[in-house]
């Protein structure tokens, strides 16, 4: 069982930045990013394939989120610009087990993004 662990969430103003960091245990596929805000459904953040480096954005992210993986690390990160209160929320790091899964199976804990106004 892989574990996923994220790292650089915390508080920061509108307009600003930070860089989360999901560190894997082991071999991983595809990886990404979902969030969860107060009272709302869990969303699509990003993702990013393992080979080919082909990422995927949200509409409300795209152009401020960007991310990226260093397979050699099993890390994938989130650097967040440009950032809303409404992207206050628990982010939480996701992973494939194999190249042919359709779900991600990988979940880590989550890591808390507050941005305020």
């Amino acid at each position: 069982q892989v574990q996923l662990v994220e790292s650089g969430g915390g508080l920061v103003q509108a307009g600003g930045s930070l860089r989360l960091s999901c560190a894997a245990s082991g071999r991983t596929y595809d990886m990404g990013w979902f969030r969860q805000a107060p009272g709302k459904e869990r969303e699509f953040v990003a993702s990013i394939t393992w080979n080919r480096g082909l990422t995927a954005y949200a509409d409300s992210v795209k152009g401020r989120f960007t991310i990226s993986r260093d397979n050699a690390k099993n890390t994938a990160y989130l650097q967040m610009n440009g950032l809303k209160p409404e992207d206050t929320a628990v982010y939480y790091c996701v992973a494939r087990s194999s190249i042919v899964s359709a779900s991600w199976e990988y979940w880590g804990q989550g890591t808390q993004v507050t941005v305020a106004s």
